[in-house]
């Protein structure tokens, strides 16, 4: 099973993912760990979620989950080629207010980026937070310069009153990160109880619901 947690830089993804990692059959991973060229786009950024998704089949093999961050939203996550093999997929939104965002950044990297970059990590964020509502939210933002294998016919027809457009969006601003991590735990628990069930909504066979 992938626990995909998504969201624009400074979000806190990658430290609360971490705190996750002592959880039974869970591996924790972060997408940049298979390197990011200087060339990095949507495209290499679409061909990158297939690669690992093909990993997380490996796990799965093995009766593993994987908990995955990165900057893939739930669309190009669902249009990856190899996401139908998948035992159930559970999408998390990790998000933080535009300003705390904006101070993270510069302190993070101090004099790395300008305005206009800052200015593109927060619009993404704003991206992220109308994907995960609707899936109708701008999907140019993925399909332009989009890797051609990508499969789009999967969800592009859905609303948001789909239940199988299923995004925990999780809010940092002013939360430490004992609360974060407890917060996806929990959603860690939740997600495996409602596959065991066969409740979740993006349990294997989601896409001939």
């Amino acid at each position: 099973m992938l626990f995909t947690i998504a969201g624009s830089s400074c979000s806190g993804k990658t430290t609360a993912a971490r705190a996750c990692a002592d959880l039974d059959h869970l591996i924790v991973h972060d997408f940049d760990e298979i390197g990011v060229p200087s060339t990095a786009d949507t495209r290499w950024r679409q061909r990158g979620t297939e690669t690992w998704l093909r990993r997380v089949l490996d796990y799965q093999d093995r009766g593993l989950d994987v908990l995955l961050t990165g900057q893939s939203p739930l669309g190009e996550v669902l249009a990856s080629p190899s996401a139908i093999h998948l035992d159930g997929i559970a999408a998390c939104l990790l998000d933080v207010a535009d300003d705390v965002r904006w101070r993270r950044l510069e302190h993070r990297d101090p004099g790395r980026w300008d305005r206009d970059a800052k200015r593109s990590f927060i619009g993404w964020a704003r991206w992220h937070r109308g994907h995960a509502a609707d899936p109708g939210h701008q999907p140019e933002a993925l399909t332009t310069g989009a890797w051609e294998q990508m499969e789009w016919g999967r969800w592009n027809a859905w609303t948001s009153g789909d239940p199988r457009w299923a995004v925990t969006v999780v809010d940092t601003t002013g939360q430490s990160v004992e609360h974060t991590t407890a917060t996806l735990r929990r959603w860690v628990g939740d997600a495996r109880a409602e596959s065991a069930s066969g409740r979740l909504a993006l349990g294997r066979g989601w896409i001939k619901i």
